[in-house]
């Protein structure tokens, strides 16, 4: 990748971010975009260009800066979505741009690292002042009231006036991690759990490890299971997931491949991949569920082979 093209691709970044922050509330740096914000730009791709993209393509072309260029069928995509006809409209909208250009970005870029080494200085001093505390959180079935192994935890932290951050339970079902705040707030998602919001005040706690309960996802867990089992009353199971899906859900199949993306399904043809007497149906893994009211509204979900 040129110099040129790379100016290029960061001007296309740049205008993906103003993009989703027109509807979403994310971070003005791409780079630090995870879990949830990339979610975001999942479904606006889909719902604005009809495009789709995977997490493993966002981190290998957005994060990692691997110094290549996306095919052009994406930047194409991309370009679109940032408002443009296509990359090569983008590339015409702005002038080739000078070495002062390059120049100037470098000094901008001394001048972050001095103010990033100046702060860090004051910050490693204040925090050897004091001393930091170790929690653990393990997570159990509300139900059953046994620990919860069998389906991945993401905690999603909230941090004030930064974009969120997200990390995963242990096989155990537990997490532990230190801190120096008195405050603590994060997210806990799992595929077959109703996600919930955990605010606690921990610094000086007596107690270190807590117990956190757990409500199954009934439906995800349904689905789940219908997709595993075979049909005996097909009909039965078709009303069923009829009472389960909104009528306008949006159903994304999310592929491991890293190439092809997702492919989007609405109600009807999703409740027949899962009543058909097919061999070829693979197990579903539901990767996400939002609801309105009491009913699935956004589906992401991928395939394992039995």
């Amino acid at each position: 990748m040129s110099k040129q093209e790379l100016i290029y691709f960061e001007i296309l970044k740049k205008g993906v971010v103003k993009t989703l922050q027109k509807s979403h509330s994310v971070s003005s740096d791409i780079q630090n975009w995870k879990g949830q914000e990339i979610l975001y730009l999942q479904d606006d791709l889909a719902d604005k260009v009809n495009g789709r993209i995977s997490e493993k393509w966002f981190y290998i072309h957005i994060k990692s800066n691997s110094g290549k260029l996306p095919r052009i069928d994406m930047l194409n995509i991309l370009s679109e979505y940032a408002g443009y006809q296509n990359w090569n409209d983008l590339k015409n909208t702005f002038p080739q741009s000078t070495k002062k250009t390059i120049a100037s970005g470098k000094a901008k870029l001394i001048l972050v690292f001095l103010v990033v080494a100046i702060f860090s200085g004051l910050y490693l001093g204040s925090t050897l002042l004091h001393k930091n505390n170790v929690y653990k959180f393990c997570f159990v079935d509300a139900d059953l009231k046994t620990p919860i192994k069998n389906s991945p935890i993401w905690i999603i932290w909230m941090i004030d006036n930064e974009s969120s951050i997200v990390s995963k339970c242990d096989s155990t079902g537990c997490f532990q991690f230190t801190t120096q705040k008195e405050k603590i707030k994060f997210i806990v998602r799992s595929p077959y759990y109703k996600p919930d919001t955990i605010t606690r005040i921990v610094y000086n706690k007596n107690i270190r490890e807590e117990q956190i309960q757990l409500k199954t996802n009934d439906y995800a867990l349904m689905i789940h299971m219908f997709s595993k089992s075979k049909v005996k009353n097909w009909r039965k199971r078709r009303s069923q997931l009829n009472l389960m899906i909104a009528d306008n859900a949006r159903i994304y199949q999310v592929y491991k491949d890293g190439k092809t993306g997702m492919e989007l399904y609405n109600k009807k043809d999703f409740i027949n991949k899962l009543t058909m007497p097919l061999k070829s149906l693979k197990r579903i893994e539901v990767i996400e569920t939002i609801y309105s009211g009491n009913k699935i509204s956004i589906l992401r979900f991928t395939q394992n082979k039995e």
